[in-house]
C-alpha cells in the first residue's frame, strides 16, 4: 500500500493510442490514495485503452503518467511486473488457467511476482479467499465454480500483493443482477480498507444508486464529474 498523500494515478495531457490510432487525447486527472471512480462510455470510447495504458499494456507515446510512483511514459520493460504488483487488474473474462485449481492460480501469480517462502504464500491465499467469501474454493477446478465465485477468484488473485489500486474493467459485466451487486459490494469493501478503485461499467443502476465520482470517454475525451457536468445519456449503458 502507498502511505504518502500522493495520488495513486495522476495523468497530465496524456494522448492514448491503440496501435497508431488516437483514442483519447487531453486526458488529465488524479485518483486520490481512497477513491472510488467509476469509469463510463460507449463500447469503443476508449475505457479499456485508459486502462490498459495506465498498467503499461499499452504504451504511453504523449503526455505522463505516474500509476503507484512508476512513470508509465518513461517506464523500462523490466519494470513492467514490478507496477503490476503494486495494481490489481480485475478483467470482465476471468483469465483463469481452466486447468489448474483455484489455489495453483493464485499460487502462479504469487510465485510470478516474487513470493517464495511457501508458509507466507499459503497463508496469503488463504487470507484473500477469506476475504472475498470463498474459504472453501482452494482445491476447486474453475469450472466448477459459478460466474459470480469466478470473478471473485480474480478479484481475491488481483488482490494477493496489497495492491494501492485496483483496476477493473466491467467486472459485473457477465454476471446477472443479484451476483453483480454481491461483487459491487466486495469492490466496496476493498475500497474502505483503503484501495483505490477505478471501475470500467456499463451499469446504469449502479451509476443512479451510488453517488461516486465518474470519468466519462466521450468525443475523444475524458470528462470528470468533479468540473464538468456529466450527462448518463449516450454512454451506451
Amino acid at each position: 500500500m502507498i502511505f504518502s498523500n500522493e495520488p495513486v494515478v495522476k495523468v497530465n495531457n496524456a494522448c492514448i493510442f491503440q496501435g497508431i490510432n488516437t483514442i483519447l487525447k487531453n486526458v488529465n486527472f488524479d485518483i486520490e490514495k481512497d477513491e472510488f471512480v467509476f469509469l463510463i462510455g460507449r463500447t469503443g470510447s476508449g475505457k479499456s485503452s485508459l486502462l490498459k495504458t495506465l498498467y503499461a499494456d499499452l504504451p504511453l507515446i504523449m503526455g505522463e503518467a505516474q500509476v503507484v510512483g512508476y512513470s508509465i511514459a518513461h517506464i523500462k520493460k523490466k519494470e513492467i511486473p514490478f507496477l503490476r504488483r503494486k495494481l490489481g487488474i480485475v478483467f470482465q473474462d476471468f483469465q483463469l488457467f481452466p486447468d489448474r485449481t483455484v489455489a495453483e492460480n493464485l499460487y502462479f501469480v504469487l510465485r510470478a511476482t516474487g513470493w517464495k517462502d511457501k508458509i507466507k504464500m499459503k497463508n496469503r491465499m488463504i487470507e484473500v479467499l477469506m476475504g472475498v467469501g470463498l474459504g472453501g474454493a482452494a482445491t476447486k477446478m474453475p469450472h466448477q465454480l459459478s460466474g459470480g465465485e469466478q470473478q471473485r477468484v480474480v478479484i481475491a488473485r488481483a488482490l494477493l500483493n496489497e495492491p494501492s489500486i485496483l483496476l477493473a474493467d466491467e467486472p459485473t459485466g457477465n454476471l446477472d443482477p443479484d451476483v453483480s451487486d454481491g461483487i459491487f459490494k466486495l469492490f466496496q469493501e476493498i475500497n474502505k480498507k483503503g484501495t483505490a478503485i477505478l471501475m470500467a461499467t456499463h451499469n446504469y443502476e449502479l451509476l443512479k444508486k451510488y453517488p461516486y465520482r465518474i470519468l466519462k470517454c466521450e468525443n475523444g475525451q475524458v470528462l470528470d464529474s468533479k468540473t464538468a457536468d456529466i450527462s448518463l445519456s449516450g454512454t451506451g449503458i
